[in-house]
């Protein structure tokens, strides 16, 4: 059986954020969160064109205060990419975020202000036609649920879950996305397995407060990694002490490494060792930089030595196979050229753009 075969996606709704679809099967949509004051519409609108510019799907935006909530309307107006309101303690928030016109709305059940301010949002989403995302964090969990539970656990998490899909059900609301996230990433994934198994609404994945990188990197790729490989997950966001663009490339590199969505070139290279005699990493990083604004879906192998070299460079789309003073460029297995190692990064460049020619343009994805 081929590996991608082995794959099972969890079918859910699908919900419209903007006019990005959730669940369904849709492609797995990466998402960060702007780290400008909002109040700040110009700086707010340049940090949301560069996380266009790196393949961001939809961006969600603090709304701590009026001021904030009313910038939301000329900040929407700009731009295409669909916008999340992000809205605790004060569901007025929300109401101004949704005359605003965004295109969705995440509550906190644990400090939204209970079951009245909940129904208030909820029935103003439906008039506008905008889904809701029930986002669960551990770190402010309803009291009574602590109480209940003395910590934030996974069945704490998802009773919170539980009661207030119950609630939006109960008055007829289901364009729903679920996300329930923790800061551990035992909980984070042992609680979606819990909802996953319980619900048919989309999720939103993610380990909350992941750290800087590199630490919160490797955190957000098992904890997301994990739950994608198990088929759950219909949008994901990494959360990293950093600028949001690495949010993004980050969630990218996540799913390309699974193969469930690739924008852009994957790139295989040897660690190194012992056998290699050329300056691999200098030639890594070239291609790199050559590479990154390449958005056509492909594999370049750039290998030191002759172990695992040519059968790698082999599968690729592209490849280099190099050595001491020669350097093999291979195109599916079939040896273009034989070229002297300085060369060998323009070579593989030139092979590279008449692979992106034969397929033509980018597909939007």
């Amino acid at each position: 059986m081929h590996l991608r075969e082995s794959y099972v996606r969890r079918m859910t709704r699908t919900v419209y954020v903007g006019d990005v679809p959730i669940g369904g099967g849709s492609p797995i949509a990466v998402e960060t969160m702007t780290k400008t004051d909002t109040r700040d519409v110009k700086a707010t609108l340049r940090q949301i064109k560069s996380l266009e510019k790196v393949g961001c799907d939809m961006v969600r935006i603090a709304v701590p205060d009026y001021e904030a909530a009313e910038a939301l309307a000329a900040i929407k107006q700009k731009v295409k990419i669909p916008i999340i309101a992000d809205i605790h303690f004060n569901y007025k928030l929300a109401l101004m975020a949704l005359e605003a016109g965004v295109d969705c709305i995440r509550i906190n059940p644990g400090n939204i202000g209970g079951r009245e301010h909940i129904i208030r949002t909820v029935e103003a989403a439906r008039r506008h036609g905008v889904p809701v995302r029930v986002g669960v964090n551990a770190g402010s969990l309803e009291k009574p649920l602590l109480q209940k539970y003395g910590t934030p656990i996974p069945e704490a998490l998802v009773e919170s879950i539980s009661r207030t899909v119950s609630l939006l059900e109960d008055i007829g609301f289901t364009e729903i996305i679920l996300s329930a996230k923790s800061s551990r990433v035992q909980v984070t994934i042992e609680t979606y397995r819990m909802i996953a198994n319980r619900f048919r609404y989309p999720l939103h994945v993610g380990v909350t407060e992941a750290g800087p990188p590199p630490s919160g990197i490797i955190r957000s790729a098992v904890g997301i990694g994990t739950l994608l490989a198990e088929g759950i997950g219909d949008t994901i966001r990494v959360s990293l002490t950093a600028p949001p663009e690495e949010e993004v490339k980050v969630g990218h590199e996540i799913l390309k490494a699974l193969m469930l969505r690739q924008k852009g070139p994957i790139i295989i290279s040897c660690p190194t060792c012992g056998r290699c005699e050329i300056d691999l990493m200098r030639i890594v990083r070239q291609v790199e930089k050559k590479l990154a604004k390449v958005k056509e879906p492909t594999v370049v192998a750039i290998m030191g030595c002759v172990v695992n070299g040519p059968g790698e460079a082999r599968e690729a789309d592209v490849g280099i196979a190099a050595g001491k003073g020669t350097a093999l460029i291979f195109r599916k297995g079939e040896i273009i050229k034989k070229v002297t190692p300085s060369k060998a990064v323009d070579a593989l460049l030139k092979e590279m753009k008449q692979v992106v020619k034969r397929r033509g343009k980018p597909r939007r994805r």
